[in-house]
């Protein structure tokens, strides 16, 4: 099947986080992606050997070697895309930054992927995924009532990073269809998080989400939007918000709502969480699996990692499956006619060979 990036290069130099997550669905999606690694780099121990990094063929370069640089020249010209994450100024000082790539090949899309921007007062600084969501509210919104907790790396280096790496990636090649030039795609994980709470902010504006954590609907305040321990110590997560779904939810744990408060009543939220808590306590996690299994109450089972893939509705898609001992997430968004398979490794090759295959 012909993917819809067939045909696309792409130039990525290795980093770690977002800029390898982003190649690697620009990857899955058919592009032909060539990791520049440092010789000395810890990325060269793992080149080939974690599936982040599937779907390339990997050169080594020392580009303060001048012929190392000049055939990384040599791919810039012939590439349509760059993905970099340096702080700002690096490939600038490395003479391979925008205005030295552009004007050598102007259809080159240049995308940056940093955590606070190519400009402002902190785009020198240093930071992680942690700093970025702490200055838009993204992190001070996820937690419990007295602090809040890092979501793993999912918002900043993700969520905001590297989803948003792509869509400006696939924004700028079609706008080139159009003006027949590339341009710079500044991808700032600070920005991106912001994006991704404004549903949030909205709900902010109209009163409906306040500035205290575990106090809003989605936040784990309402009783029938969160998750409960059950007697096995394993969890069930409720996510039971229309009246429709709630009634649902009481029907599978037996429970009479004659008895309860109503449940759109805030102030007593906490009451009918405790109840819930009793009941889901009462049973495992694998008897309750089935009483909800089927029904539209949406309460489902709170899977590790090692236990996702096996789930009936996980495997039958194949979104996680397990490969050479790992688990390995599937190829997404899937289009009609381009298949779920990634793209085969290319493996390690020459960085003159690649730039003159390129370059033909």
């Amino acid at each position: 099947m012909s993917k819809p990036l067939a045909g696309i290069r792409i130039v990525e130099m290795a980093g770690i986080g977002p800029g390898p997550h982003a190649s690697m669905m620009l990857s899955d999606l058919g592009a032909e992606v060539v990791r520049v690694v440092r010789p000395t780099a810890p990325e060269a121990e793992y080149t080939m050997t974690t599936h982040t990094l599937r779907g390339r063929t990997t050169v080594l370069a020392d580009l303060k070697d001048p012929d190392a640089l000049e055939g990384v020249r040599q791919l810039l010209d012939s590439a349509d895309v760059v993905v970099e994450g340096f702080r700002p100024g690096v490939m600038e000082r490395l003479g391979v930054g925008p205005e030295e790539s552009l004007a050598r090949n102007p259809r080159l899309v240049f995308a940056r992927m940093t955590g606070w921007g190519q400009e402002g007062p902190l785009a020198e600084a240093a930071g992680h995924d942690i700093n970025y969501i702490s200055l838009t509210g993204a992190l001070h919104a996820i937690g419990p009532a007295d602090h809040p907790v890092p979501p793993a790396n999912l918002v900043g280096d993700f969520g905001g990073g590297s989803m948003f790496l792509v869509v400006g990636v696939l924004a700028a090649l079609f706008e080139r269809e159009r003006t027949g030039r590339g341009q710079v795609v500044d991808a700032a994980m600070v920005d991106g998080a912001g994006v991704l709470v404004q549903s949030l902010l909205e709900l902010r504006r109209i009163g409906m989400w306040t500035d205290e954590r575990q106090s809003n609907l989605l936040d784990g305040a309402a009783p029938f939007y969160r998750t409960y321990r059950c007697s096995d110590g394993r969890f069930m997560a409720v996510g039971a918000i229309e009246p429709q779904f709630y009634a649902l939810l009481l029907e599978g744990l037996e429970l009479d709502p004659a008895g309860l408060p109503d449940q759109n009543d805030q102030s007593r939220w906490e009451e009918v969480a405790e109840v819930f808590a009793e009941v889901f306590e009462r049973h495992p996690r694998e008897y309750w699996t089935k009483v909800f299994e089927g029904t539209d109450a949406c309460v489902s089972p709170v899977l590790t990692f090692e236990e996702a893939p096996d789930h009936p509705h996980v495997a039958a898609r194949g979104s996680l499956v397990r490969r050479d001992g790992s688990v390995v997430a599937a190829t997404a968004p899937r289009l009609s006619a381009a298949g779920a398979t990634p793209t085969p490794d290319g493996g390690v090759q020459e960085l003159a060979a690649v730039a003159d295959a390129w370059s033909r």
